[in-house]
């Protein structure tokens, strides 16, 4: 009976799956154009799942060989079913294979119903709960029911009632596998995944890239930003759909672990409701914290905020990419939620807080403060710099940034420049020339301001000749790094090297050209910046600096690519959404636990963040600071 009803439940389940892709298809199609590659993505497909999200999954060793077992398993078995059973190809060799695939998903299937008896509290419940059921069931069955195909029982074996088990069996294996995949289930990842690794939003992820920068907006758009589902990027609502549900994003997110109203796994899947129509009433993952789930709803065409998303949940992120670095399925969150902002910053003017103003400074004086553009070079009324609009050429161009308004990140730049004076190093600034980065403008929503002042600082420093630009600030570093070179058609401004003054000091150390003594303080811990360490890969130059000074660095449990944001980026400090407690309180206590009485830091807004902690804390100091301590010698 098997024999004759496996071949068209095999067909029919195919043809589910087919029918229920095609509507998912359609439902991703309906967002933006985006061209991609399609041949190319394709034929790139098994060696990004296999090698480059394998990278990512592999930082949990159990459930990377977990997924090895079952996805590969399932794969290869799913393949070989429909040979032997689907075609009725005789070959007990083809036969004996897939009782091995199926093994294998079965012992994978073990591992799984393991971690599902009790699940840590990032994992989503609900449907996925009858995860492992399904995939021990569709291993089982098929392996037993290939047994005699096999040649180790003999045909027609088993009683009616053995058959009718072995064909429910089926069903709900196959049920879940094709159906879900197609439909909407727990394993709709799967063949979402599969296109979504194809037709990523960023292919410069793959084979070892790094793909950070955010894409310009075109400003002359009918709607700048994303204010429906529909008006994302069609490959954009395919990544929505890949989503595993397995929290690693949520583990890992400091909005939600202070309390504030954000929870990147919720809402990637308040993304996928929003894509199909409907209420979060199903999510079975934890909720927003202090919002309900059940309440929101939303459609294709429906404004995400008025229902859906509420805009303190966009306003808590601090873009720090903790999320998308953790993500197995290599989902891009910050992109979506700087694409929702943009929609309520440019179109609606719904900036939290103090972000109207900022904004409005960063128009009216060039600086998010407000301070006169004419002082910017004050802070260095004492130093001799050469300016660029004097000498017209230098070998560094010293990026000073809005740090020039601050009195305590003005000690990081006077630091910075006593060290580049004692290595003899040829550098000039643009003094009153330069205008803000336009980082705080970008992570706001403000493209239109982002570009122009972008636009402005790219025509000025296109005036004079350098080699460098070097900057103490990761945000400026990555924004001069990243993103301006999308707004210029000239290889000269694309080409231009920038680098972070921790990179630029460990190299005028490993050259010889400073004379520095041993620290002899004590514990030392180092804080990663987002900006710096996940945004553009710089962990080692800031530890080797410190190893030059004969600094053993007390890591912190979060440390490298899995650091703790201190809560400073994003313009987070700027819109001040409340949450439980305060990042920079959770990072200084991460700090505090390594008995560190100092923390080296490689950014201005972290020690800002850092030092707005209530004493007793560890002292807070800046790279250059901390070397300059240490020079030997006059300045040259």
């Amino acid at each position: 009976m098997l024999d004759q009803l496996l071949p068209w439940l095999l067909a029919g389940f195919l043809i589910v799956f087919a029918a229920g892709a095609l509507r998912r298809i359609a439902m991703w199609r309906a967002g933006r154009p985006q061209k991609v590659d399609l041949i190319g993505g394709l034929l790139a497909m098994p060696r990004r799942y296999l090698v480059d999200l394998h990278h990512v999954v592999d930082r949990d060793k159990a459930m990377s060989h977990t997924h090895v077992a079952t996805a590969g398993g399932f794969v290869a078995s799913l393949l070989l079913v429909i040979l032997v059973h689907g075609f009725g190809l005789d070959n007990v060799w083809l036969a004996r294979a897939l009782m091995l695939t199926t093994a294998l998903m079965f012992v994978g299937a073990l591992f799984v119903f393991r971690r599902r008896i009790n699940p840590p509290s990032r994992l989503s419940k609900g449907p996925w709960m009858r995860l492992p059921k399904s995939l021990i069931t569709f291993s089982v069955t098929f392996f037993i029911v290939t047994l005699p195909a096999a040649g180790i029982l003999p045909d027609g074996f088993g009683s009616g009632i053995l058959a009718i088990i072995l064909l429910a069996g089926i069903i709900f294996g196959l049920g879940e596998m094709l159906f879900g995949m197609g439909w909407g289930g727990p394993m709709k990842h799967a063949f979402a995944g599969a296109l979504h690794l194809a037709f990523h939003r960023r292919p410069e992820r793959f084979g070892g890239g790094r793909s950070t920068g955010l894409k310009a907006v075109n400003l002359d758009d009918e709607t700048l930003g994303v204010a429906k589902p529909s008006d994302f990027k069609w490959n954009q609502l395919l990544g929505f759909d890949a989503c595993v549900q397995c929290g690693r994003c949520e583990a890992m997110c400091p909005a939600f672990a202070a309390g504030q109203p954000l929870n990147p796994k919720k809402l990637i899947q308040d993304m996928v409701v929003g894509l199909a129509g409907g209420s979060d009433a199903k999510f079975a993952g934890s909720p927003y914290p202090g919002i309900e789930v059940g309440k929101a709803s939303g459609g294709p065409d429906m404004i995400i905020t008025d229902g859906l998303v509420a805009p303190e949940t966009l306003w808590s992120c601090t873009t720090c990419r903790a999320c998308v670095e953790e993500c197995p399925m290599m989902i891009e969150h910050v992109d979506a939620i700087v694409d929702m902002r943009r929609f309520l910053t440019m179109e609606k003017g719904n900036t939290p807080n103090k972000g109207a103003e900022t904004l409005e400074n960063l128009i009216a004086t060039d600086n998010p403060g407000g301070n006169n553009p004419g002082s910017r070079m004050h802070w260095a009324a004492d130093q001799n710099l050469k300016l660029m609009s004097d000498v017209k050429e230098a070998d560094v161009l010293f990026w000073v940034g809005d740090g020039a308004f601050d009195m305590r990140s003005q000690r990081i730049l006077r630091a910075f420049v006593k060290i580049m004076k004692q290595a003899g190093v040829d550098f000039a600034v643009l003094g009153n020339e330069e205008r803000d980065v336009g980082d705080v403008a970008r992570r706001l929503g403000d493209d239109a301001t982002f570009q122009s002042l972008a636009k402005h600082n790219i025509a000025t420093m296109k005036k004079y000749g350098f080699k460098r630009i070097v900057t103490t600030d990761p945000h400026a570093f990555h924004c001069l790094n990243n993103e301006y070179g999308e707004l210029v058609d000239d290889d000269s401004v694309k080409n231009w090297e920038v680098l972070h003054h921790s990179t630029f000091i460990n190299e005028l150390l490993t050259k010889g050209a400073l004379n520095v003594s041993e620290y002899k303080g004590g514990t030392v811990t180092y804080h990663d910046p987002c900006y710096l360490g996940r945004y553009n890969g710089e962990y080692d130059s800031p530890r080797a600096l410190l190893k030059a000074l004969g600094i053993e660095i007390a890591e912190m449990e979060r440390s490298g690519f899995r650091s703790r944001c201190c809560g400073g980026g994003g313009g987070a400090p700027i819109t001040d959404i409340p949450g439980e407690k305060r990042i920079a309180d959770m990072r200084m206590e991460d700090a505090a636990a390594t008995g560190a009485e100092l923390v080296a830091v490689g950014c201005q807004q972290c020690t800002a963040m850092l030092e707005g902690v209530v004493e007793p804390r560890p002292q807070v100091m800046d790279l250059a600071e901390i070397v300059v301590t240490h020079l030997v010698g006059e300045e040259s």
